[in-house]
């Protein structure tokens, strides 16, 4: 049996399966008795399959293979890792915001002109102070064409792109101070404000003990100061009415279209500008909660 690397940083970026998931793979890889599919490598390295190499591992009499990809360096593997998820499973939202997250970090920030190469990115080891604080390095990829991309690609803002980037931060150093933290915030298991994971990304290695505790005992958070003054410009009512017209203009036009239901193209247009609303009402919501727009 060809034995694989296992890098725990490539490991750590493919959401796990649970238990049902896992087990229902493993059958079906039994019945099989092979893998349908080739474990993608990078040189000796294991990229996609850790559950299916697991499982044969376990099962010697499996058969498998592997496809090597040309990767030029780590950066290229984790951009590669995120990217496939993204593609091809069904995430939480928090694990879909997560893997955005980390994919622009590395594909915005990819070594090259400042002396890293795939060895001593490999070799280098950081420390609990620089973690995710990625602000020092000099981006070799335009950013705003690299958001644009990935916010494209998934159907999401290009400041929703920016804002899951530190949220990945925040969530990359809860677990380096509380491991385990992070598969039980990606599965939706304990429940984290954006607000939060962005000031813990932004916050001096002294401080993020304090934003932690707070995260984890929000009744120890200090009194919030008063905005209102800040917003007493602002006509509320004004506001209600406008937030409504989008329902109600809505309503107005399917009442005009009684042959939508029937019509295949109306249809499929029609589904796709509501999840490009769904989209977008999802990501206003964020904004509203989050204390700082990207």
């Amino acid at each position: 049996m060809i034995n694989l690397k296992i890098d725990p940083e490539f490991q750590s970026q493919i959401p796990p399966l649970t238990d049902d998931e896992f087990k229902q793979l493993e059958e079906n890889i039994l019945k099989e008795g092979k893998l349908l599919s080739p474990l993608i490598v990078w040189g000796n390295t294991l990229v996609d399959g850790h559950n299916r190499y697991e499982i044969v591992q376990e099962h010697p009499e499996i058969s498998f293979s592997t496809m090597p990809l040309p990767f030029e360096s780590r950066e290229e593997v984790l951009a590669w890792i995120c990217k496939n998820q993204l593609g091809r499973r069904n995430l939480t939202p928090e694990q879909k915001k997560f893997l955005i997250g980390k994919q622009y970090s590395v594909e915005h920030r990819k070594p090259g002109g400042n002396g890293n190469n795939q060895h001593t990115a490999a070799a280098k080891k950081t420390a609990p102070e620089e973690l995710c604080q990625f602000d020092t390095i000099p981006p070799t990829a335009t950013e705003a064409s690299v958001r644009k991309q990935i916010a494209e690609r998934n159907n999401v803002s290009e400041s929703y792109v920016a804002r899951s980037e530190k949220f990945m931060r925040g969530v990359e150093i809860m677990e380096q101070m509380m491991p385990g933290t992070k598969e039980k915030i990606l599965s939706g298991q304990f429940k984290v404000r954006d607000a939060d994971m962005h000031r813990l990304a932004r916050a001096d290695f002294p401080n993020r003990k304090q934003i932690v505790h707070e995260i984890l005992h929000p009744e120890d958070r200090p009194a919030p100061q008063s905005s209102y003054s800040h917003y007493s410009g602002i006509n509320y009512s004004a506001l209600e009415v406008a937030v409504r017209r989008i329902q109600q203009d809505f309503d107005f036009l399917m009442r005009y279209l009684p042959k939508l239901p029937d019509d295949s193209y109306a249809k499929t247009e029609t589904l796709k500008i509501l999840k490009q609303h769904k989209a977008y009402m999802a990501q206003f919501e964020e904004m509203l909660n989050d204390e700082k727009i990207a």
